[in-house]
């Protein structure tokens, strides 16, 4: 029965990892909404598999590395991924070299610059790395963490190629963010920022409560009173400018 309950955590991570893995074929598919929801599954399989195993304490050494291995796949080439088909979307509709005749020079730009939606996984896999061993993150972050840069990146996507939506607030933040997410410069600048973001020294607080009071929680409470209000007008969609909210509100506490 021991062994039973010690394998729970680590099988809730396994399932966040299977997540992950869909969000990338999605992504590759260009299902871009099913890749954002299958990255809010691993998020959520991820909240639960620490909650599980502090229940239960049934904490291991492996549980700590498949975490960190999970995270890195759903957190990290799962938004990569999405990003660099984005990316070969809106490079494919033009060629960005070209000699005075019109004629393409060496290559289209869907071909190399896309790959710059890499760098999410490899500063993720920065991240995950520094949090192994950063004793300073135990009930709060230093930087940016990964599932809120991956949600950030999958719903911003998701939401810029939503097609169709019986929420007529949704379509219309829809069609500002594709209008935005439609520049190659935006979303090559959102890369390098987030991708900055996630190994910057900036404290971010985490949604971990010691008690309910609301003296000792007032930047939690107010983080999720103001999220709950935003899914409640823009559904799903609200979940780019829950994580912006988050790190405007991080940045302006600047404590975790």
């Amino acid at each position: 029965m021991k062994k039973i309950i010690g394998c729970i955590p680590n099988t809730i991570t396994s399932l966040n990892l299977f997540s992950g893995c869909i969000a990338c074929v999605m992504a590759f598919n260009e299902n871009f909404l099913w890749a954002a929801l299958f990255i809010y599954l691993a998020s959520v399989f991820d909240f639960f598999d620490g909650m599980s195993a502090r229940a239960l304490k049934a904490y291991s050494p492996i549980g700590k590395e498949l975490d960190s291995l999970a995270d890195m796949v759903s957190f990290g080439v799962a938004p990569g991924v999405i990003a660099y088909q984005w990316l070969c979307s809106l490079f494919s509709k033009t060629e960005l070299f070209l000699l005075p005749g019109g004629e393409s020079v060496l290559f289209h730009g869907n071909q190399i610059l896309p790959f710059i939606a890499f760098l999410i996984p490899v500063f993720s896999a920065l991240r995950l790395a520094k949090f192994n061993i950063d004793e300073r993150q135990v009930s709060s972050f230093i930087g940016l963490p990964t599932p809120a840069n991956s949600i950030f990146f999958s719903s911003l996507i998701a939401v810029a190629d939503l097609q169709v939506s019986s929420n007529p607030l949704l379509m219309q933040f829809s069609e500002g963010v594709a209008y935005l997410c439609n520049s190659v410069v935006v979303v090559v600048v959102l890369i390098l920022l987030f991708s900055w973001l996630l190994v910057a020294e900036i404290p971010m607080f985490s949604l971990k409560f010691k008690n309910l009071k609301w003296a000792d929680n007032k930047i939690r409470f107010i983080f999720l009173i103001l999220s709950v209000l935003m899914l409640l007008v823009l559904w799903w969609g609200a979940a780019p400018l829950i994580i912006l909210l988050f790190i405007a509100m991080s940045l302006i506490t600047r404590k975790g």
